[in-house]
């Protein structure tokens, strides 16, 4: 499989810290380029100038484009400084995001494995700081449900296989974890890869942070339903993978 197009950097001012969400975020995203550009590369606590040069340098190469996700805001003044001293194209495919460290690098990393253009990457960064829209009230929520309506509108008689009639679904969660991370990001790797919009009990099945929230432990009921030219293919997918039990039954 040949690289995501976009990889991720994390500056941090601490190397350990740095390498942590790296690790974490690699394991959702196993075919995304991510670098960690922790500490002042002296063993302290601080920023490099030239750590983050070189991860960007990395980064940026064969064209590829860049998210940089940072802890505190003396790193952002660090990358930023970077930035000015880049050729002009390669400065062009970098963008630093305003964007929680650890929730960020998961969900940029997962939609990135995912083959999204940097555009939907910087925004999967951004979004996983907005909270969750089934825990954000009633206004956030409509968005999600948005893709049904149109059912309701076409004249005539509707069936299963006209794209704006949702395709449902139950399955009941069989791994003793529940949808923790890893499973979170297969699935919403996976729905990524349809021509579909997926909801999983209200959320975005293509979001790992909103699988992740959901919270779904053993022998819970999930209900998957999808609308889209390749509504039923997604939810046949989804509902195999969760019946497998991720490796873990």
């Amino acid at each position: 499989m040949s690289p995501a197009p976009v990889a991720l950097v994390l500056v941090s001012h601490s190397a350990t810290l740095a390498e942590g969400v790296r690790e974490l975020a690699a394991q959702m995203a196993p075919d995304v380029l991510i670098l960690a550009a922790g500490g002042d590369g002296a063993g302290g606590l601080g920023t490099s100038f030239d750590l983050v040069e070189e991860a960007l340098g990395e980064a940026t190469a064969d064209g590829r484009s860049a998210v940089v996700l940072t802890d505190l805001g003396s790193a952002v003044l660090t990358t930023e400084s970077v930035l000015e001293f880049l050729d002009e194209d390669v400065a062009a495919r970098v963008h630093l995001a305003d964007a929680p460290f650890v929730e960020a690098a998961v969900a940029a990393g997962v939609t990135a494995a995912g083959g999204a253009p940097v555009g939907e990457v910087l925004g999967a960064a951004v979004a996983a700081g907005a909270g969750f829209p089934h825990a954000a009230g009633p206004g956030a929520v409509a968005p999600a449900e948005a893709p049904a309506a149109p059912a309701a509108a076409v004249p005539g008689p509707q069936h299963a296989g006209d794209s704006a009639v949702p395709i449902t679904a139950h399955v009941v969660v069989r791994n003793p974890m529940g949808l923790h991370a890893r499973p979170a990001a297969v699935l919403a790797r996976m729905m990524a890869g349809f021509d579909a919009s997926v909801q999983v009990d209200g959320v975005n099945g293509a979001s790992v942070l909103e699988l992740m929230q959901l919270a779904a432990t053993q022998g819970r009921t999930l209900e998957v339903s999808a609308t889209g030219p390749q509504a039923r293919v997604a939810v046949d997918a989804f509902v195999g993978a969760v019946e497998e039990g991720f490796g873990e039954v």
